[in-house]
């Protein structure tokens, strides 16, 4: 998922633009072949739940730490699903195999993947960083401290929560245009702003089949 910018430490979920999330504050040291691990290893989940039969490990023993991932599933070049988590409360190879199942199949946007559909679907992970509170005096400050194409961003204010993964930078080129949207996400109007919001942002490794 106050300008008291300190540690977003409560856990909570909520449902924005990329899905399900959840809060985190760690992540896994991860090895430079991960993404060969751990793309099978989705695969395999909606695989399985669809009663297809498909390889993967589980022997890397930093599979084991805990880690928090995203799993976007598309289609055709559409989204087709998008479930994560942004804090760390599992091992990753549970939380990949928990987040491909949820995008497969529980992502309330799209109708439970089909056996028909799966062959055709490309399957993404993005493993998380740490979340950073952002410390800043107003919305304009907040602004330059954006990393375009790098950041990751969390927003919540009140009930109202919500995070773009980095990628998103692909789509919203300019900080204030990627605000405004996440804030859109976040079911709030555009130009929304209030002393109590909280920013927090963190950093992505991702893989994608076909790279």
């Amino acid at each position: 998922m106050p300008v008291d910018a300190g540690p977003i430490v409560t856990p909570f979920v909520f449902l924005t633009g990329s899905g399900h999330v959840v809060l985190r504050s760690d992540g896994p040291v991860l090895p430079s072949d991960a993404g060969g691990v751990l793309l099978p290893l989705a695969r395999a989940a909606i695989a399985g739940q669809l009663g297809l039969s498909q390889p993967a490990s589980e022997d890397a023993p930093w599979l084991k730490r805990e880690g928090a991932s995203f799993i976007t599933l598309k289609r055709e070049g559409r989204l087709r699903g998008c479930i994560g988590t942004l804090r760390a409360h599992r091992s990753l190879v549970e939380d990949v195999k928990a987040n491909a199942v949820a995008a497969a199949f529980r992502d309330p946007r799209f109708t439970p993947l089909t056996a028909d559909e799966f062959a055709g679907v490309s399957v993404e992970i993005s493993v998380l960083s740490g979340l950073e509170p952002l410390r800043f005096t107003d919305e304009r400050d907040a602004l330059r401290q954006l990393r375009v194409g790098v950041d990751g961003v969390v927003f919540q204010f009140g009930h109202h929560n919500g995070t773009f993964l980095p990628q998103v930078w692909e789509d919203y080129k300019e900080p204030a245009e990627f605000l405004a949207h996440l804030k859109y996400k976040a079911g709030l109007p555009p130009d929304f702003w209030d002393s109590e919001v909280k920013l927090a942002r963190y950093t992505v490794h991702k893989w994608r089949e076909g790279d």
